[in-house]
């Protein structure tokens, strides 16, 4: 459950982001909700798998072996770190969920990626520098 912790706090600070976009923007709020959401969410699947991805790199090269099994990786692996965790998962979220907005024909403006990029800097990297702050 320890591990699973920061993957539901950046999940649920993602949600808190969407529902505050879609509220200043007199949109519907619960009914639009995940038209908004899903781009950001598997933005956020990709940040996490890539961060574990990266991990794993990195942890392989300190190994003699180079091998590993997966459960100790997800064992090993720590989320709440800023760097190098925080910002992948960070970045990942917002250029994922971007990108994933324009297939989808939903369009970004150059103001949105700003903002999306600022809020979700202070929600998935603040939560880590207060840990790491009161740690």
């Amino acid at each position: 459950m320890k591990k699973l912790l920061p993957f539901v706090i950046d999940a649920l600070l993602v949600i808190v982001f969407c529902l505050i976009g879609r509220r200043s923007h007199h949109e519907a709020v619960i009914t639009g909700l995940f038209r908004t959401l899903w781009p950001f969410a598997l933005g956020l699947i990709l940040g996490w798998a890539v961060a574990v991805a990266d991990f794993t790199r990195r942890d392989t090269n300190r190994t003699e072996s180079g091998r590993h099994q997966f459960g100790p990786v997800l064992t090993n692996f720590d989320a709440r770190p800023l760097w190098p965790a925080g910002v992948t998962i960070w970045l990942c979220t917002v250029l994922g969920g971007m990108a994933l907005r324009v297939m989808a024909g939903q369009g970004i403006a150059f103001t949105f990626v700003l903002v999306a990029l600022a809020v979700l800097a202070l929600f998935l990297l603040g939560w880590r520098a207060a840990w790491k702050a009161l740690s």
